[in-house]
């Protein structure tokens, strides 16, 4: 089993860059690819960013490429979500995953183990 804790959320203003941290339990945190998912009230669930558990690999989603970065620290068994130039379209519930293998994925069904999310609220 696998516990996450995310954390770093808030209201920003438009263009802010926050980082958004994720800590889990466990022993196996470096084999597990981990990702970031978000979603708006009245909308799906959304894919953000994915890294490999090595930290080598990472992918992201088209609205969010260029302006956010993961990576991962394996040592402290946290995962990172730094966001940059905010819009107000990202105002979101923003939930870490971890998958059972290293291999990344958007697919929110690879995913089994999710935190209970982070409210960011970006100010116009």
């Amino acid at each position: 089993q696998v516990q996450l804790v995310e954390s770093g959320g808030g209201l920003v203003q438009t263009g802010a860059s926050p980082l958004l941290s994720c800590a889990a339990s466990g022993r196996t945190f470096s084999s597990r690819a981990m990702g970031w998912f978000r979603q708006a009230p009245g909308k799906e669930r959304e894919f953000v960013a994915a890294v490999s558990g090595s930290g080598s690999s990472t992918y992201y989603g088209n609205s969010v490429e260029g302006r956010f970065t993961i990576s991962r620290d394996n040592a402290k068994n946290t995962v990172y979500l730094q966001m940059g130039s905010l819009k107000p379209e990202d105002t979101a519930v923003y939930y870490c995953a971890a998958r059972t293998i290293r291999y990344l994925s958007r697919r929110n069904d690879d995913y089994p183990y999710w935190g209970q999310g982070t409210q960011v609220t970006v100010s116009s």
